[in-house]
C-alpha cells in the first residue's frame, strides 16, 4: 500500500551539515504529499516519529542522516504496522544500506519514494532499539572517543574516526566480560572485540557479518580474541574485506555465531555502541526483533 504522506526527519548536523530546503525542492518536484521535520537534539527523532505515528495513517519516515539517525526514527516506528521508513543517505558513515547495494543508491529520492518497503528485524539493547549492529571492546571505545572529540579542530571532524582508533591502539587492545549467545558462553575473560549484527557493515565499511540477512530471525555474533598490535594491523584488511571467517590467520581468533539473544555481564561503564550512540551498564541483553520494521530498499 502506497503512503498516504511522506515525512523527512531531517539531522541537521549529519554529515557535515543537512539542507532541509535542498530535501523541500526535490520532494516539491515530486508532486507528493510531505512533510518535513528537523531534528532538535537526541532521542528526538524516536519521540517525533512515534508521536506522529498516532493517527493511523500509512506514512513513510525518511531518516535523513547516518546510521545514527536511522536507528532514531527505527525507535519510534518498531512494531507499527502502518509505518515504513527509508534512509536518505547523507551522513558520514551510512553503514548499514551498504548490504543493500550501497548509499548512492539511498540518495536516489525518486527511487525512495517509490520503492517497496520490506519487513526486517530490529534489535533490541537493553531499552533502545537499532537496526545495524551493537558492538563493543575496541569499537565501542572508537565510537565514545569519536562522539568526544567529533567538534574539536584537527583531531576531530574527518580525523575523528582516525583519532579514535590511535585510543584504542593505545589502551583498548584488551577487555573483559562474560559474553554468552543463546545460553552458551562465548568469553568468561579478555577479547578485543565483539559486533552483534543485523546489518553486515560496522565502522564505515568493515564487512565484520559477511553472513548475515535481515530478515531471518538471527543476530550475527562476531567475537575476536585478544592479540598483539602488530598482528592486529597486519589483519585489518582481511576483517574490512569480510574475509576473516575463511581466512586461516584467524582460525583461533575468531567466534562466530547465530542467535537470537546475547547477554553480557561486565563492570560499572562497560559501553557498547548502537549504531553509533554509547549506552553504558554493567549487563546488557541483546535480543534480535523478527520482522519489528518495514523498510523501504530501492528497486
Amino acid at each position: 500500500m502506497a503512503p498516504e504522506k511522506h515525512i523527512f526527519v531531517v539531522n541537521p548536523v549529519a554529515g557535515g551539515g543537512t539542507d532541509p530546503e535542498d530535501i523541500r525542492r526535490q520532494a516539491e518536484g515530486l508532486g507528493i504529499p510531505f512533510e518535513i521535520y528537523v531534528t532538535k537534539g537526541p532521542r528526538d527523532a524516536s519521540k517525533f516519529v512515534k508521536k506522529r505515528a498516532e493517527t493511523g495513517e500509512e506514512l513513510r519516515f525518511y531518516a535523513c542522516g547516518g546510521d545514527g539517525t536511522l536507528k532514531e526514527v527505527a525507535q519510534g516506528a518498531a512494531g507499527l504496522e502502518s509505518v515504513s521508513i527509508a534512509c536518505y543517505a547523507v551522513g558520514s558513515g551510512n553503514d548499514f544500506v551498504r548490504v543493500w547495494g550501497g548509499k548512492e543508491r539511498f540518495l536516489d529520492l525518486p527511487e525512495l519514494v517509490n520503492a517497496e518497503a520490506r519487513v526486517i528485524d530490529a534489535i533490541s539493547v537493553n531499552d533502545q532499539i537499532c537496526l545495524n549492529a551493537c558492538h563493543f571492546g575496541f569499537d565501542s571505545m572508537v565510537a565514545d572517543t569519536m562522539n568526544a572529540i567529533r567538534s574539536k579542530k584537527i583531531i576531530g571532524g574527518k580525523n575523528a574516526y582516525t583519532t579514535g582508533v590511535i585510543k584504542g591502539l593505545i589502551s583498548g587492545m584488551r577487555h573483559e566480560a562474560v559474553i554468552t549467545a543463546d545460553g552458551e558462553e562465548l568469553c568468561s575473560d579478555a577479547f578485543l572485540l565483539c559486533s552483534v549484527c543485523n546489518g553486515g557493515y560496522v565502522g564505515g565499511g568493515y564487512r565484520c557479518a559477511p553472513y548475515s540477512r535481515q530478515d531471518d530471525g538471527l543476530l550475527e555474533v562476531c567475537l575476536v580474541r585478544p592479540v598483539s598490535r602488530l598482528k592486529f594491523l597486519s589483519l585489518m584488511n582481511a576483517y574490512r574485506e569480510g574475509k576473516h571467517l575463511e581466512d586461516p590467520r584467524f582460525k583461533d581468533l575468531i567466534v562466530y555465531r547465530q542467535s537470537r539473544t546475547v547477554e553480557i555481564r561486565a563492570g560499572e561503564g562497560f559501553a557498547v555502541s548502537l549504531d553509533g550512540e554509547i549506552l553504558k551498564a554493567p549487563e546488557i541483553r541483546i535480543s534480535v526483533l523478527p520482522g519489528a520494521i518495514r523498510f523501504a530498499v530501492p528497486g
